[in-house]
């Protein structure tokens, strides 16, 4: 949500926002209003609240009765107020970034650079749905008649596989010396404070996912009305009010955080669209990273976060671009968005396998979360929020890039202490 001062102080601004963002709908014009009117209202009742104090002193008995009845009339006008200026507000996205590309949709994003070579074989290469299935770790078949479309089985090696990109995301988050590495190789300065493992819950509050500003669209959530309970359609759904309504003393900044939730989604959207393989699914596993820092260490904090994305794909051997994502594309709560794309040689193509999104102050204003500083004064605290691994989609990277001519995937060097050594995926015996 956006400070009320600030959208009083730049209308044209918060104007272009709403346009560019494609939320044209909000009428600005009536919140200001309200504002104003919302402003006049808090001192005639702080005015009416000394009168009634003064009365008391007195022991004016029918001066207090009288004042009191006025103060009942008021603050039913004040809150009447107070309801349609929230309405409004909480429908107002942030501020994009000065270097956010102006857009109308994905066309508008910007590749700002890539990575790795893309495999070239001496055979036509398959997509995973077809390799999956003959090696007999990907079971969709199965899984639709179980659970409808858009689920799938991993099994065997796979399945085995998933659990190593888990450990190797955690095993790596968890270290101050590999955090260290990674700042030094893209040439960061930042706190190499390390990452804190949680296990949240994957259901939470209709109330708090939209304190989160994520609920809406909510045909894309799975709403239990009956319980006003919603599945998570990532960590970070849950991560983020880890400190609701809490204010964060500065010196225990940063705080950082890494969970490997399932992630449910509807796919209202996309009829049609990517129906074959795991690639979008309804269930899918995913490990979030979240983070809260002051504010002047939020835009550092994202280009961490991008450069933990890209040290793991480095790691993996997958090439990679990454991509900034315009004003028509991002998310409504963010101020600057990235993805990392991975090519995928199956498809001959390159696909989202992360998002990073740095909301500054927007989510944690809704939020009530706060930072006190060693002044005594508060404030906002800034949150960021990054796919560290989406499981599915680089499970997807990895069979593609790492397949070979006999059907076998090889498996990066990297994640084999994870998977007893194993250097290969083979076609499964049962």
């Amino acid at each position: 949500m956006l400070d009320i001062t600030f959208i009083r102080e730049n209308p044209d601004i918060v104007r272009a926002a709403l346009k560019n963002k494609n939320r044209e709908g909000v009428d600005l014009d009536r919140l200001l209003v309200l504002a104003d009117e919302r402003k006049k209202l808090a001192g005639e009742v702080s005015d009416l609240n000394r009168k009634r104090n003064e009365a008391q002193a007195s022991r004016d008995a029918d001066a207090g009765r009288m004042l009191k009845d006025q103060a009942k009339d008021l603050e039913e006008k004040y809150q009447a107020v107070e309801k349609e200026l929230v309405s409004i507000l909480i429908k107002v996205p942030n501020i994009p970034s000065a270097d956010t590309p102006i857009g109308p949709d994905e066309s508008g994003n910007k590749v700002v650079s890539q990575w790795g070579e893309k495999p070239s074989f001496s055979f036509t290469p398959k997509a995973h749905w077809d390799l999956g299935k003959e090696l007999g770790i990907i079971d969709t078949e199965k899984a639709a008649e179980v659970s409808g479309a858009r689920f799938t089985y991993i099994k065997g090696d796979l399945a085995l596989l998933q659990f190593a990109l888990q450990q190797f995301v955690f095993a790596t988050l968890t270290s101050k010396e590999k955090l260290t590495e990674a700042i030094e190789e893209f040439g960061l300065s930042v706190d190499p404070k390390p990452f804190v493992p949680v296990v949240p819950p994957i259901m939470m509050r209709a109330q708090v996912m939209n304190r989160m500003a994520r609920l809406d669209p909510i045909e894309e959530r799975y709403y239990f009305e009956k319980d006003d309970l919603v599945l998570v359609g990532s960590a970070e759904h849950t991560l983020g009010p880890l400190h609701m309504d809490e204010t964060l003393p500065e010196e225990s900044l940063p705080l950082r955080y890494i969970a490997c939730t399932p992630a449910f989604r509807r796919e209202a959207g996309a009829a049609g669209k990517d129906t074959r393989g795991i690639l979008r699914q309804h269930q899918f596993d995913k490990a979030e990273m979240e983070s809260f820092v002051r504010p002047e260490d939020g835009m550092a904090e994202q280009e961490f976060f991008v450069a933990l994305q890209q040290y793991f794909m480095r790691r993996l051997g997958i090439p990679h671009q990454l991509v900034l994502i315009c004003t028509g594309d991002m998310g409504f709560p963010d101020h600057r968005q990235f993805d990392v794309e991975s090519w995928m040689p199956g498809q001959n193509t390159y696909r989202e396998t992360h998002t990073s999104d740095y909301m500054g102050g927007f989510q944690s204003r809704r939020l009530n979360t706060k930072l006190k500083r060693a002044d005594g004064s508060t404030e906002p605290v800034h949150m960021n929020d990054a796919t560290a691994i989406a499981i599915g989609r680089v499970l997807i990277a990895i069979i593609e890039n790492y397949q070979n001519e006999d059907g076998s995937i090889t498996i990066p060097e990297v994640l084999r202490p994870y998977m007893g050594g194993k250097e290969r995926i083979t076609k499964a015996t049962v």
